[in-house]
């Protein structure tokens, strides 16, 4: 169970009850990218911790403040919990995803990860092991100091010594600051340290990788210590993951509950934001804009043809306004975000809210073109009725999810069911929203056999199938062909997957808007005419500009159409 550390809440006043559970739901446990993460009676063998994209000089702290373990005096004595780094080319593969369940990643000597830090509760002490040719890749005890602004690559000047049992090197390495490895009230306990912290193992002739060994601290039973990468060159570039395992609980049935409370922050020379993530400030502060500027034009155009304009029309021009606010506020949380490493709690709010009503009126706005209605009809039919009680609870539903997964680490134990129910409600979504379209296309078809009115439905149709052409491609791009480029590019490059999905949305307002503008000679508003006479007749009081007058009527006439 995941838990959320948050300070000044008080007791809560029946008054103030649904507020506070608001902002709960909101705001729990989002930290930007300085996590803290909180685990209790944990049972998964694996936990991915975080996934980020570094450049050269950028800095990974991890700050194990807690662990409370279940062993047993017959345990084995090589160590069997502690953490893995891996570097993978995108952030959506998970470097153990493809290993067996019962095998433990802590006892194989892998590619697959470069660094894994054993933690050894025997002997008080945490080994790093290297894999590969990660020269550049620097890794000591402790935290960087708060006041750095950018992370220094450690200089140690070590005394070197033999060991009394091999022929290994070692030297002795002093951190500046507080001792790694101590944390929480001194008060508590007594603390138990072991002699040999900080030691650091050079190479030996042979040209093997070094190790360093961590000091690991042991205080009422549980344990805890901290330690820094600084990625040291371009070479070393890319995404990494950092996971936690407990081989412990590899075989089911045999699960062993424990406790972990770990700290992580992740910095880049130039802010706290993912090499992916630092484009999108720009990206959608751009994209604000251009929506903003497509709700002012489309205001326009309503405002110029004010007899030709349904309540759908608006609709539309909330929509476009609301995206716009929408990416505003997402704009300026990445904005803290890089800054402080957190966003700023009232803008965030605000922007979930607003990410809630874009994605609400989005799918409304698109069911509700789909069926027809306000152009040409007044009422829903049954089947759309069931198609909007079932798409808007699924929406809010999405959006839940959506938020959930903000304000959630990766680590959390329900991470990974929020994340594919927001998959699977945002496909159903997109599904039940091609009904609409698709029944407005069959009742013209059939309408186009049996009333003789040919050229409006004819006109009609076409324009409908171009619609459901429109939402299929939308879809397509933004759901499928979107996920695929963020795997299929390298890691500074995943921003893509915003541009397109963003591009591809602002695309299809555009021409939503152009297909169902409000103009007199839009097959979509025109009404149905007995013959082919009497429609190039109505054609020619549109361009002459006497149509304006039957406004009324067209509503009236395809009220009686429909009904």
């Amino acid at each position: 169970m995941a838990v959320s550390e948050r300070r000044g809440l008080g007791r809560w006043s029946p008054a103030e009850s649904g507020q506070r559970l608001l902002l709960l739901l909101l705001l729990g446990g989002c930290s930007g990218r300085i996590h803290r993460l909180v685990l209790t009676g944990e049972k998964r063998a694996d936990i991915q911790l975080n996934s980020f994209g570094f450049y050269a000089n950028g800095s990974l702290e991890v700050d194990l403040r807690l662990l409370r373990l279940d062993l047993q005096e017959t345990d084995e004595k090589a160590p069997l919990v502690g953490f893995s780094l891996s570097r993978v080319r995108s952030g959506g593969i998970r470097s153990y995803s493809t290993r067996d369940y019962h095998d433990c990643p802590l006892q194989r000597n892998s590619s697959s990860f470069l660094v894994l830090f054993l933690i050894d509760t025997k002997g008080l002490q945490v080994q790093v092991r290297k894999y590969g040719e990660q020269k550049k890749l620097f890794i000591s005890p402790g935290l960087l100091p708060e006041e750095t602004s950018k992370p220094a690559l450690p200089k140690p000047e070590p005394t070197v010594t033999p060991k009394a049992d091999s022929g290994e090197l070692v030297s002795q390495v002093r951190e500046p600051g507080p001792s790694p490895g101590v944390h929480g009230d001194p008060s508590l306990g007594h603390l138990e340290r072991p002699a040999d912290e900080g030691t650091l193992s050079l190479q030996d002739p042979n040209g093997k990788d070094k190790e360093l060994v961590l000091g690991l601290s042991h205080l009422n039973n549980s344990y805890n210590f901290s330690f820094h990468v600084v990625i040291g060159s371009r070479a070393e570039e890319g995404q990494y993951n950092l996971n936690f395992h407990n081989c412990y609980n590899s075989m089911p049935g045999r699960e062993r509950p424990f406790d972990i409370t770990v700290m992580i922050r992740e910095k880049n020379p130039d802010g706290f934001l993912s090499a992916a993530e630092i484009p999108l400030f720009k990206l959608y502060l751009i994209m604000s804009a251009c929506f903003l500027a497509a709700g002012v034009f489309w205001v326009s155009v309503l405002c110029r043809n004010t007899y030709n304009v349904f309540k759908i029309h608006w609709l539309m021009a909330a929509l476009a306004f609301t995206k716009s606010i929408s990416l505003l506020f997402h704009s300026i949380n990445y904005y803290f975000i890089n800054s402080q490493g957190h966003p700023i709690e009232g803008l965030a709010v605000v922007h979930y809210i607003t990410h809630l009503l874009k994605g609400a009126l989005l799918f409304i706005t698109i069911a509700l073109i789909g069926s027809g209605w306000a152009f040409i009809k007044y009422i829903l039919s049954d089947k759309e009725k069931k198609v909007f009680g079932v798409v808007i609870p699924l929406q809010v539903l999405a959006n839940v999810a959506y938020i959930v997964i903000e304000s959630r680490e990766e680590g959390a134990s329900d991470y990974g069911l929020w994340k594919e129910i927001l998959f699977l409600v945002d496909l159903i979504c997109c599904g039940a929203i091609l009904f609409p379209v698709v029944w407005s296309i069959r009742h013209l078809q059939d309408a186009s056999d049996t009333d003789g009115k040919v050229a409006v439905n004819l006109a009609k149709l076409k324009l409908f199938r171009h619609y459901y052409v429109m939402v299929i491609c939308y879809v397509y791009f933004t759901r499928i062909i979107a996920i695929l480029l963020r795997v299929a590019v390298p890691f500074q490059w995943q921003w893509l997957y915003q541009l397109l999905v963003e591009g591809s949305t602002l695309a299809f307002f555009v021409l939503t808007g152009y297909k169902f503008q409000p103009a007199g000679d839009n097959p979509y508003l025109q009404l149905p005419q007995e013959d082919e006479e009497d429609v190039q007749m109505e054609q020619v009081m549109t361009d002459s500009g006497f149509r304006e007058g039957l406004s009324k009527v067209s509503k009236t006439a395809s009220r009686r159409e429909f009904l």
